[in-house]
């Protein structure tokens, strides 16, 4: 393939490029780029240009194409497409077929494609001494972004989208263009493209976006992509604004021991505003998840409602630490703090966990979280199904806290809804549930003053269940570890 002859004009997404470039920092003349090719529009007019000022900037390029194989004979043809043009510019080319395995539970194909890609290039730019890893994402895949974490009601971080460059010195030069005037470009300069069939499957839910929602929010509003691609860059400026500030509440106000305990003065946190007290709160909890994940909102408010309103005391057990009101002060102990004191003292790991309401718990056993709070019937009402295996209501006039989680005992009894009022030892309605022993032992037992309200998952106790004069409910809801952050 024979690079076509280039016009005298300076194409215009060159210009776009070499302006984002130098406003954003993104690199320097003289610096060495890996720059990653699938052989879409979006890369190659991204190599494309590169190759452009390769002479004027005394870039050296090194293009990586990964071929995951999943689409057969398509993947092979991008392969060869990508080397062919390679060649034809003397580029040197690092072609890598990595074996794909999602790592998380629930993760698509498409996240360990990306994670796997992303590994490499960033091994591969150490080995070969690269300064930047330029990836082609555009305005369009931007627009797409903010509209995907919109809809999973993500709060500033997420609707600031992609950053154009990123602490891994992964670069974003195309960020600030349009597909619209990528695909422009390529038509001026003769250049061809290869095209991704997986793109079109509407299993993925990005493509749903790009092929469904963002078609329709373009029609209401012509200049939707490139409103919402300057909607993030407005948004990223105040994100990043917010965490130097909240980088400053933790240098203030947060100490950290040697066991990797921190302590917040109880005083100094309630007179933080409300938005601040999140962000605090979230940037404790990161430091205590091993893949540095931001904490859900669910869970940032648990623990915002137990600091400005729990008693001393007052405790709240999530799956990477737990909080700790004391005297004047909110103590955060890493899940492995939380651990070897539970073994030490004899007690088996998750047997009870105060609950308190509203808050969230992590119950190790069946690797499940549990969240409790106060509805007015009518809202429980509109939340769905009133009570199932995974949510479960009840008359909140009827039973009083404290609220425990813990492991089943001998001798428990609860009156199963459906019993017609007989009470049953929790031992035979295991037995009569055909529950395996070693089941028997890690399943939650939700109970009060009153008596057992919910064995989990399974059965809830009749005395406390809705009725036609209920006004006020307790609601309790168990999500699975990796359905939810945090």
């Amino acid at each position: 393939m024979r690079p076509p002859p280039r016009s005298a004009a300076r194409p215009v997404l060159l210009t776009q490029l070499i302006r984002t470039v130098r406003q954003h920092g993104l690199f320097m003349p003289g610096q060495h780029l890996l720059v990653a090719v699938s052989g879409g529009p979006d890369s190659m007019a991204l190599l494309s240009l590169l190759h452009r000022l390769v002479q004027s900037w005394r870039l050296t390029l090194t293009v990586v194409h990964c071929n995951y194989g999943l689409r057969g004979t398509e993947s092979d043809g991008d392969e060869s497409f990508v080397d062919e043009f390679c060649q034809a510019r003397h580029l040197p080319l690092v072609i890598h077929r990595p074996t794909l395995a999602t790592r998380r539970q629930r993760a698509s194909l498409q996240a360990a494609a990306r994670d796997a890609r992303y590994d490499f290039m960033k091994q591969l730019a150490h080995e070969v001494e690269a300064d930047r890893i330029a990836v082609g994402h555009t305005a369009n895949d931007q627009a797409e972004t903010v509209l995907m974490w919109l809809l999973r009601g993500a709060g500033m971080a997420g609707l600031a989208g992609m950053p154009y460059v990123r602490e891994d010195r992964v670069i974003r030069p195309l960020l600030a263009s349009t597909r619209q005037e990528v695909l422009a470009y390529l038509e001026r300069e003769g250049l061809t493209y290869r095209r991704d069939s997986s793109n079109a499957k509407p299993h993925y839910h990005r493509n749903r976006i790009r092929q469904e929602l963002l078609p329709v929010v373009t029609k209401l509003a012509p200049a939707a992509v490139r409103l919402l691609q300057r909607h993030a860059d407005v948004v990223r400026e105040d994100e990043r604004y917010l965490t130097d500030v909240t980088s400053d509440l933790v240098r203030r106000l947060v100490s950290l021991d040697s066991r990797g305990e921190q302590r917040v003065d109880r005083q100094a946190f309630i007179v933080l505003s409300v938005a601040l007290q999140r962000r605090l709160v979230r940037a404790i909890l990161r430091t205590y998840d091993a893949e540095g994940r931001a904490s859900s909102l669910r869970l940032v408010e648990s623990v915002r409602q137990v600091v400005l309103t729990g008693k001393n005391g007052a405790q709240l057990s999530l799956r990477q630490a737990r909080v700790i009101l004391e005297q004047g002060s909110v103590r955060f102990c890493p899940a492995d703090e939380v651990r070897t004191a539970e073994a030490g003292s004899g007690v088996a790991q998750g047997e009870s966990l105060r609950l308190f309401v509203p808050s969230t718990v992590y119950w190790a056993g069946t690797n499940q979280q549990i969240h409790a709070e106060y509805m007015l019937r009518r809202a429980a009402e509109q939340g769905g199904t009133m009570s199932s295996s995974h949510r479960a209501v009840f008359d909140a006039d009827r039973c009083s806290e404290p609220l425990m989680v813990r492991s089943w005992r001998a001798g428990d009894r609860f009156v199963p809804q459906g019993m017609k009022g007989n009470s049953k030892k929790l031992q035979d309605f295991f037995t009569d549930q055909k529950v395996p022993r070693p089941r028997r032992a890690v399943l939650p037992v939700l109970v009060a003053p009153e008596g057992i309200l919910w064995v989990v998952g399974m059965r809830q106790d009749e005395r406390f269940a809705v009725r036609s004069g209920t006004r006020n409910c307790l609601v309790v809801s168990v999500t699975h570890r990796g359905s939810e952050k945090g």
